[in-house]
């Protein structure tokens, strides 16, 4: 068994004193390792730089030699010694689902961030002893040995087990079908118990009824509820954490809706990437990228089910729902890279700049175009089967063939399961949706019509946006130039980073939207590299940045009626 001892001398410091203490060694040499990502952000993460005072003991408590030979990875020299004692110290100051955190209230620790393996170690039990307080609780879907001891049966559940320990956590818990789900927060906030454990009842429910079975034992909502606006959540094998805000709006239905939909889409998680895994990380693989083309089946679907299931359960009505969608629409739409770049390459360079804005218009949301992308693969499933099979049997199928037997699919394993489930070829779709960058406009209206809605363009609001293909937001005192589209007026006289300072010689002071209002010419000031320019802006008579949204159509048959309700499981 490997032990792992967490303790802290001065919580404002945000320094965890971390030890690691591997008995049994019989080998001359020993590699350990910190993992250089975290599953759920396909990203490296280095997070060895957050370490410091790094040491080794043997049972004597004498150093004992070792190198560092990658920025994560440590080579050392045990021979002739039965046990070492690694030592240092972690900087835990990051308030965000991925992250660790200290303070003088409480202690949360993603373990992946901070505890190491040893190579040829990684099925050892493992046990984690906390150095906190006595009237702390801990929340964490590791099993307890008694209060303060936590124990995992491998290195890789002890890095998927997030954990808070806190004597002000709330914790409630709910039951469907015999397994327990807990609903652990922290943070200063009061939750509408009643009302939360219901609508989560319901669309755990929905989830379960789905795949039939659950993959865990039991499982933890794990919420830090912070003062500030915050949004953010990951999935782990029986938990997730989601750190949400501002706490004195958790019930108020903006923030209350983003509580609901990143905990609906976290627990289809737990099916879909967690266990219905990519053949490429199969196992994971912590010290360096673990590539894969399907991030548009681990993602986008799961973004799609997230908000489609709190409607399908009734947690959302149907236009709570469509508010959602449209949603997914917009951040789509604007995004330019949707012409550049596919899903599945889009995927694939996740781990190059996949969390990072990058350079204009270089990629697609793998979350937003995957989501679109199921939504239209789910109804078409449902039209050319006459609503026999959809997308649910696709992942029950892989479920049930990979995800069950520990097995990785492959991007052809889910293109032939598609093609079986529908007795169709989905080529077209794959080359088009999945591999091309086909404008989705006439395959979302296609397939939105076979449940009695449609997809509409609606006129830009926002005058500049409208006229010129721009973006601007407050920065300062001045309204900066945050996005341009291409083919734009504005790209050819904006670059982005422009302080807009006077339109026509007004001054600008937060009325941009108001100064483009008339007119189809205007003289346009701006700073640009510390100097002022002087730009002119001409309309050319087309709109830009429009928003497109999903719509009832007033003409549905009944029989589009009919399926609408099978899809969606409320009346048109």
């Amino acid at each position: 068994m490997i032990h792992y001892h967490v303790s802290y001398n001065n919580p404002l410091s945000y320094f965890l004193q971390i030890e690691m203490r591997i008995p049994a060694l019989q080998q001359p040499v020993l590699h350990l390792q910190l993992p250089a990502w975290r599953p759920g952000r396909y990203e490296l993460q280095n997070f060895a730089q957050k370490i410091r005072k790094f040491e080794i003991l043997d049972n004597d408590s004498q150093p004992v030699r070792f190198e560092k030979i990658t920025k994560d990875r440590w080579l050392v020299q045990t021979e002739n010694l039965q046990e070492i004692t690694v030592r240092y110290d972690f900087y835990a100051h990051q308030m965000d689902a991925g992250g660790s955190w200290l303070d003088e209230t409480q202690l949360y620790i993603n373990p992946v961030n901070c505890f190491m393996t040893a190579a040829g170690f990684e099925n050892e039990s493992c046990e984690l002893l906390l150095n906190i307080p006595e009237n702390w609780q801990i929340a964490c879907g590791l099993k307890a040995k008694n209060q303060n001891t936590l124990l995992a049966e491998s290195f890789d559940e002890l890095v998927d087990c997030p954990l808070f320990a806190s004597g002000t956590l709330q914790h409630e818990t709910y039951t469907v079908r015999g397994i327990p789900f807990h609903i652990w927060i922290q943070g200063n906030c009061k939750p509408d118990w009643p009302t939360l454990l219901a609508d989560f009842r319901d669309f755990t429910e929905e989830q379960l009824a789905l795949f039939h079975d659950f993959p865990v034992q039991d499982y933890h909502f794990m919420f830090q509820i912070l003062p500030y606006k915050h949004y953010h959540g990951v999935e782990h094998s029986n938990s997730t954490v989601c750190v949400l805000g501002p706490a004195d709006a958790l019930m108020q239905r903006s923030t209350y809706k983003e509580l609901l939909g990143v905990s609906c889409h976290e627990l289809f998680h737990t099916w879909n990437i967690k266990k219905i895994r990519p053949a490429e990380m199969m196992p994971y693989d912590f010290t360096q990228e673990n590539y894969f083309r399907t991030g548009f089946v681990a993602e986008g679907i799961t973004t799609y089910y997230g908000d489609y299931l709190l409607g399908r359960s009734g947690v959302f009505s149907a236009a709570q729902y469509f508010d959602e969608l449209n949603g997914v629409l917009k951040k789509h739409y604007d995004d330019y890279g949707r012409h550049n770049y596919s899903v599945a390459d889009s995927s694939f360079d996740m781990w190059l700049d996949g969390y990072k804005p990058g350079i204009p218009d270089r990629k697609v949301s793998i979350y937003h175009k995957g989501a679109l992308a199921a939504l239209i693969l789910d109804l078409e499933l449902r039209r050319v089967t006459n609503n026999q099979y959809s997308l649910d049997d696709v992942m029950r199928h892989l479920w049930n063939e990979f995800g069950k037997r520990g097995i990785g699919y492959t991007e052809q394993d889910y293109i032939s399961i598609v093609d079986q489930i529908g007795g169709i070829s989905f080529e077209k779709y794959f080359k088009d949706i999945i591999y091309g960058t086909v404008s989705l406009e006439s395959p979302l209206d296609n397939a939105l019509r076979f449940v009695g809605c449609e997809l509409r363009e609606e006129q830009n609001p926002v005058s500049y946006e409208r006229k010129f293909g721009f973006r601007a937001v407050m920065k300062k005192e001045w309204p900066n130039v945050s996005a341009i589209m291409p083919d734009a007026p504005a790209a050819f006289v904006f670059t982005t980073d422009d302080d807009i300072i006077a339109v026509n010689g007004r001054r600008v002071e937060n009325n941009l939207n108001e100064l483009f209002k008339d007119g189809e010419s205007f003289e346009v000031a701006v700073f640009r590299n510390y100097q002022l320019r002087s730009v002119k802006l001409e309309t050319t008579g087309r709109n830009f940045l429009n928003n497109y949204v999903v719509t009832k159509r007033p003409d549905a048959t009944e029989a589009e009626k009919d399926n609408f309700q099978r899809w969606l499981n409320q009346q048109f």
